[in-house]
């Protein structure tokens, strides 16, 4: 199954990317085809094509604000309704509760069909979650 693995980040762009190659380690080692996409450099990519959407993001805010452009993003993404995906926001000590509120609620108003969501810490936690993902067909 193919998979995209987006993120949205700035502040901790670094603990992003090794979450995110933690959670496309986990869900190659299910044996699906993933692509990590930086939303943030590639604003118009398009996931139609994907059978699996897993979006992340930081927490902007000690509210829960996460990126306006992840909402722009998504609203461009091509067809996603209905689209089985999950939902994962970087722990920080405020605003990670809020934040991945706000994520799965941007992602249903697209009509996307969340499957799971949480916080994550580490590379290794990430890739525990990867591995354990429900992705099927």
């Amino acid at each position: 199954m193919r998979v995209a693995v987006v993120f949205f980040a700035k502040k901790n762009y670094n603990k992003m990317i090794n979450v995110t190659k933690g959670l496309v380690k986990g869900i190659e080692a299910q044996g699906h085809q993933v692509e990590l996409i930086d939303g943030l450099k590639s604003m118009d990519k398009k996931l139609t094509v994907y059978q699996y959407i897993v979006i992340g993001a930081e927490a902007i805010s000690i509210f829960g604000k996460i990126s306006e452009k992840l909402t722009l993003f998504l609203s461009q993404a091509g067809q996603i309704m209905g689209k089985k995906s999950s939902a994962f926001i970087l722990h920080s000590p405020l605003g990670s509760t809020k934040a991945i509120e706000t994520l799965m609620k941007a992602m249903e108003k697209e009509g996307m069909f969340l499957k799971f969501s949480d916080i994550i810490r580490t590379q290794d936690e990430a890739e525990e979650i990867g591995k354990n993902l429900h992705i099927s067909k």
